[in-house]
């Protein structure tokens, strides 16, 4: 068995007969890669599949040596995904309710959760956010909670699926520090390749296959190259006025 810590082996997906994902072989391990492509290229069909959320039509996904489709407990042990809303991720009304509940779901004790999500809050200086209300805080400290329910559940990988969209300047910069001194491993899906300097590896996804996988500067220099002769040529006149 591979020693990677993450393993596609021929990914296909095609959800209602529509082909997204065609034949994805995959291995990695680099602490910082991004994967880049136009919107519908099926980066965030990849996320999914990554984090055992929607099962492959067919090929094996694997983190940590663990088939994150048959194993949904396990995964949650290995790879965490954050959303591009953060609406579509939150479940409970409170702070320490939406941090606990994936604690609980690992197995831990009401009392165990409660410990861990107040020792994460106090990791981010967040400890009085313990009991607001989740619809009073703002699009960015709402992906902050996201981000803090994930980090309590101790996952190996954390798949960021376009983490700053819609987000101010100044939030964007305060996640990204956040993002840059975590442990774990990251993969950031984003149509914007500037949210990837300093990276170690880059997938450039094309209509759901792999068109470059490599050095992160070489494969952002392609894929920029393409999108500008894509904004050359894509005509938008049929459109109506």
């Amino acid at each position: 068995m591979s020693s990677a810590l993450i393993e596609l082996t021929n990914i296909s997906f095609a959800p209602n007969g529509v082909q997204v994902l065609h034949d994805v072989t995959l291995l990695a391990s680099e602490r910082r890669i991004g994967i880049v492509g136009r919107n519908g290229s099926g980066k965030t069909s990849l996320a999914r599949i990554l984090a055992g959320l929607v099962l492959p039509t067919s090929g094996e996904a694997r983190i940590a040596g663990v088939d994150v489709a048959k194993d949904r407990k396990a995964a949650l042990r290995h790879v965490g995904i954050l959303f591009q809303n953060p609406d579509h991720q939150i479940i409970f009304p409170t702070v320490e309710e939406e941090i606990s509940f994936g604690l609980t779901q690992l197995g831990q004790s009401n009392a165990e959760a409660a410990g861990n999500t107040a020792t994460m809050l106090a990791r981010f200086d967040r400890s009085h956010w313990a009991k607001a209300a989740i619809h009073q805080l703002s699009q960015g400290q709402r992906q902050l909670v996201c981000l803090m329910s994930i980090l309590a559940m101790q996952p190996k990988l954390i798949m960021l699926d376009e983490p700053f969209a819609g987000l101010d300047i100044p939030t964007t910069l305060h996640l990204k520090r956040v993002l840059s001194q975590l442990e774990a491993h990251l993969i950031h899906i984003t149509h914007d390749p500037t949210h990837l300097s300093g990276y170690d590896r880059v997938i450039w996804i094309d209509e759901g296959r792999i068109a470059q996988d490599g050095d992160a500067g070489l494969v952002i220099e392609t894929f920029l190259a393409r999108m500008q002769e894509f904004g050359v040529h894509d005509d938008f006149t049929h459109l109506a006025g």
